[in-house]
């Protein structure tokens, strides 16, 4: 039975390049593979998924508003697709990671997602949040923070090398904007103490007041 997978990390620990290899493997076997990546992230240019190590490919957009299945559906009318493989999945929205999940039990497609797994504060994208509720597979694709140990949180920063604690949750940008880092280092990068609940609380929550 066909599965959605998601495959999950931070920055720069080689998604695309792990898509890439992906779709070569099945292409080698004879088979044919569907690319998609985000509209908004063009840093490649449109319509293309490229790795840091130089290597890259052709694949079609997908915008918020799309029908994935719809888009798919379509792709099939012209022949085969054997397995569809979506880049930057952290953009897709909650309907589009069920329209995937329909792909995969209704088409009988493979369906393999990539994408980070949280934003510089931390918190789950929605397209990350949805995967990771719904996807069959779930694999960390891991990356080291400067210190060696493994790199689960990623900071945003300025010119001036400090880091954002605020701002809109998408900001399309590579090595110059984004550092992956360990859950210590990235405390110690955006200042862990402002992140940090209320006074009294723990978890956001009020503990029991004493008997």
């Amino acid at each position: 039975m066909a599965k959605l997978h998601f495959l999950y990390s931070t920055m720069n620990a080689g998604k695309s390049t792990n898509l890439l290899q992906a779709s070569h493997n099945y292409r080698e076997r004879g088979m044919t593979t569907l690319l998609l990546t985000a509209r908004l992230d063009d840093r490649a240019g449109p319509g293309r998924i490229a790795s840091r190590i130089g290597i890259a490919e052709p694949a079609e957009t997908y915008g918020t508003g799309d029908d994935l299945r719809a888009l798919i559906e379509a792709r099939l009318a012209a022949g085969p697709v054997d397995c569809v493989l979506v880049d930057e999945a952290q953009f897709l929205t909650k309907t589009q990671v069920w329209q995937l999940a329909d792909v995969a039990d209704d088409l009988g497609i493979p369906v393999m997602c990539f994408g980070l797994r949280v934003d510089f504060r931390g918190e789950l994208f929605p397209g990350s949040a949805a995967l990771l509720a719904l996807a069959d597979s779930l694999r960390e694709v891991r990356t080291i923070c400067h210190c060696g140990r493994k790199a689960t949180m990623v900071a945003r920063v300025g010119a001036d090398g400090s880091a954002a604690t605020e701002g809109a949750q998408v900001e399309i940008g590579g090595n110059d904007r984004y550092v992956s880092y360990c859950r210590r280092h990235w405390r110690e990068k955006v200042g862990r103490r402002a992140l940090d609940p209320a006074p009294g609380r723990l978890g956001g929550e009020t503990p029991d007041a004493p008997a």
